[in-house]
């Protein structure tokens, strides 16, 4: 196996940022997964890119309450405005300014508030199985090859659309996805972030608005989101009670992102040429390409394809894959039985053993749920007729070589369905730090792999950010430039025979 090589990538091209930038200007970054988040600080600069700061780190988790599965989002509030207290007194320290604040998220959860401003419930997690009850009644209601050909999204059974179909009832409240929810406590102002709101099931990928017909077919009501908002407009400026909290200066303003945490890591793949493809690798694995406009036939619906906003109004054309979710959930259960190598030593032993052993379907919603992940992956070998040894570093080089190949999968049937040709892959965020998995992609799909940013969801938000306030121009070129620009990348070339990675 070939070791991946370090570009030093050149920096922005001159024009990209304006002249009138401010020395002290920075930008607050909310970025929040399914498994931790943090605040970070971002600075923009013409010569040297973005410079980011990890201000407060977080878990974050699903939490059983009730008899379901629910985001404690209280405690994560709470988190967010840790950090931003903690931004604040870092900036004024350092005799910045933080301009404005931009959040992003996970996808298609939701919190109901009441016309008070009142959160009703505990926001449910997607990992929850309420929704597998509604599927058959929505599509009842509205048949999947009707859904699809307007809103262009893949069928994931906790889709927003079948979520609230669950809920008992809506009158009197608005659905707030996650990231428009910490938006609206900040600010008290209620709007719908589109390239999120393009992952509900309710929203028409072509007209890019809501799709009414649908609400009115499933009999939810017409405000149930508030109106919608486009990356790099002003959701509004902080409520007085959380300027006095955390200390921020007056002027802040919350400025909408791409607030999908996949929509602003897309932003900023430092992709120099037009036929890339992008794998935004943590918790879920986010496998496609980049459109002008959405693919809505009958044989991508089939193929399980979904058609998300991006920023600029482009089409995230990718396939959810599973994940690092997978890896993860086994430390847990290893750590819990005594068991405690460090991660690189697990990748390490992984990488020493032989190509060619048992693979699972890494994205099989058996997976989804958290608990005894190990065991269910080898009764899941053991249902395709093979064997997984009973130790951890047999167990991780099954999980990195069973995504390497749904990656290689997912990128051949994109490339069928767009008619495009991928000349090389980028992979971002956490999973561009795992070399063997790096590696194994690019024996898998027979392209060269590019890792890195690991940040590029926080780059993302603030270059999104950096471009509202004047500081930066241009389109998704010159943010990507940005982004680039003194980030160091690997670059991992196929290999024919794959002979281990050393870590």
């Amino acid at each position: 196996m070939t070791h991946g090589t370090t570009v030093n990538t050149a920096p922005a091209h001159a024009g990209a940022v304006s002249a009138p930038t401010a020395p002290n200007t920075v930008f607050a970054a909310i970025d929040i997964g399914a498994s931790s988040g943090r605040v970070m600080l971002g600075r923009v600069s013409p010569s040297t890119g973005v410079s980011l700061e990890t201000i407060h780190r977080f878990p974050n988790g699903v939490v059983e309450l009730d008899g379901g599965l629910h985001w404690d989002f209280d405690a994560l509030f709470a988190e967010v405005l840790k950090g931003l207290t903690a931004a604040a007194c870092v900036a004024a320290t350092n005799g910045e300014h933080i301009t404005s604040i931009g959040i992003d998220t996970w996808a298609v959860d939701y919190g109901l508030v009441n016309d008070a401003g009142e959160l009703t419930s505990v926001p449910f997690s997607y990992r929850d199985e309420r929704s597998r009850a509604t599927v058959q009644r929505v599509h009842a209601a509205v048949p999947p090859e009707k859904l699809y050909a307007t809103t262009g999204l893949q069928y994931l059974q906790f889709n927003t659309i079948y979520q609230l179909a669950a809920e008992p009832h809506l009158e009197g409240l608005q659905a707030l996805l996650i990231p428009d929810l910490i938006a609206f406590l900040l600010t008290g102002e209620r709007r719908t972030e589109a390239t999120n709101a393009s992952t509900t099931g309710l929203f028409d990928a072509v007209k890019g608005e809501w799709a009414t017909e649908f609400l009115d077919a499933l009999g939810l009501p017409r405000n149930v989101f508030p109106p919608l908002v486009q990356p790099g407009e002003t959701v509004g400026t902080l409520l007085p009670g959380i300027l006095e909290r955390t200390g921020l200066p007056a002027d802040t303003t919350v400025v909408a992102v791409g607030s999908h945490d996949t929509a602003s890591a897309v932003a900023a793949v430092p992709a120099r040429e037009q036929d890339f493809a992008y794998i935004s690798s943590g918790t879920w694995s986010l496998v496609g390409v980049e459109l002008n406009k959405p693919v809505l036939t009958e044989t991508s619906r089939k193929a399980n394809f979904t058609n998300e906003r991006g920023v600029d109004g482009t089409i995230r054309y990718l396939r959810n894959v599973g994940g690092l979710w997978l890896l993860s959930e086994c430390q847990r259960a290893w750590a819990a039985q005594g068991f405690s190598q460090s991660l690189p030593a697990l990748l390490d032993s992984a990488a020493a053993l032989p190509e060619g052993g048992p693979q699972i379907n890494a994205d099989d919603p058996a997976f989804t749920a958290p608990d005894n992940m190990p065991d269910r992956i080898r009764a899941a070998v053991r249902n395709t007729g093979a064997l997984l040894a009973d130790r951890p570093a047999a167990v991780v080089r099954c999980i990195m070589d069973s995504l390497a190949a749904g990656y290689a999968r997912t990128l051949a049937d994109a490339e069928r369905l767009t008619g495009r040709s991928v000349d090389v892959v980028h992979i971002v965020g956490g999973g561009s730090q795992n070399r063997l998995l790096c590696q194994l992609t690019a024996n898998a799909t027979g392209k060269p792999v590019v890792s890195g940013p690991v940040e590029a969801t926080a780059l993302g938000n603030v270059l999104v950010q950096a471009r509202a306030a004047g500081v930066v121009d241009g389109g998704l070129d010159q943010l990507r430039k940005l982004a680039a620009a003194g980030t160091e990348l690997a670059r991992y070339e196929p290999a024919p025979e794959v002979s281990g990675v050393a870590f």
